[in-house]
């Protein structure tokens, strides 16, 4: 039987998959959002019954409260306007757009997703004078960076944040992560950051890392974990903000206290002024 699309009237004209389980709709489910279908509930169960439902929904947690102190510190910090959302998933509580608003109300967001679902929520929750969504896929840079929505929302002359979170352990090594992070710091200004968190082997016993990844099997995309130096190597031509690579639960944490897991990494990257 061919698997089971609906049309999505977005700027790709793509179908959204109901056959197989995605990541954006997976980590929606765990964060106890209501945006995904029956074959994604059924994927996270069996995730949690490798894992653990309280460390996976933990994990998702700890990365989504993390990345909201990324995007309040890159704003009132740093006091950048614009702000790539790359891999943003399923609009959910305290987006980035929202908190980037809070800062600045001029402040520009991209969000970027390749799971059509993204764009198709995000259209008509999202839109407004400063926020969009694209359906892009990052292993094809130029596909975000190059896209009309992007060039008209974001001016690359001006710092902007590029926020990878919890997006590229869904990268495999084929698909050249460094040469994709080379690509945005290549179109980024000075002063500008990227934001990136992952999923790590450090602190993973072999039959956890196993689980993560036999949950994620029949997904669109694979699972791939990378040791705490692998990590460390994306961030390449940028300076670590303090207090550097560190478990998401850690960075600059704030009165709201994140779930602490052994199950990411996650740092903040200025761009090296001669790159």
């Amino acid at each position: 039987m061919a698997e089971e699309t609906h049309s999505v009237d977005d700027d790709t004209h793509a179908d959204i998959p109901l056959g197989q389980p995605t990541a954006a709709r997976m980590y929606d489910e765990a964060l106890g959002g209501k945006d995904h279908f029956e074959v994604d509930r059924a994927a996270n169960a069996r995730l949690y019954q490798l894992i653990g439902e309280s460390r996976v929904r933990s994990t998702a947690m700890e990365n989504r409260r993390f990345l909201g102190r990324v995007v309040e510190y890159l704003s009132k910090e740093r006091g950048i306007r614009q702000f790539l959302d790359v891999g943003s998933g399923l609009p959910t509580v305290r987006n980035t757009h929202e908190i980037a608003l809070e800062a600045n109300p001029d402040a520009r967001v991209v969000y970027a997703d390749i799971d059509p679902i993204v764009a198709a929520h995000g259209q008509a929750l999202l839109r407004s004078g400063t926020t969009r969504v694209i359906t892009a896929d990052m292993r094809d840079p130029t596909s975000i960076l190059g896209h009309p929505t992007t060039l008209e929302m974001i001016d690359f002359d001006e710092p902007v944040a590029v926020l990878f979170i919890a997006v590229f352990h869904f990268v495999t090594a084929a698909d050249d992560p460094a040469g994709i992070v080379a690509a945005f710091r290549d179109k980024q200004a000075p002063g500008s950051c990227i934001a990136l968190s992952h999923l790590t082997t450090d602190g993973m016993s072999s039959e956890e890392q196993n689980g993560w990844q036999a949950g994620f099997a029949g997904a669109t995309v694979p699972l791939v974990l990378r040791d705490q130096g692998a990590i460390r190597s994306l961030f390449e031509g940028y300076d670590l903000v303090e207090p550097g690579l560190v478990r998401p639960w850690q960075w600059r944490p704030g009165a709201l206290d994140s779930p602490r897991t052994a199950s990411l990494f996650g740092a903040v990257g200025v761009k090296q002024p001669s790159v």
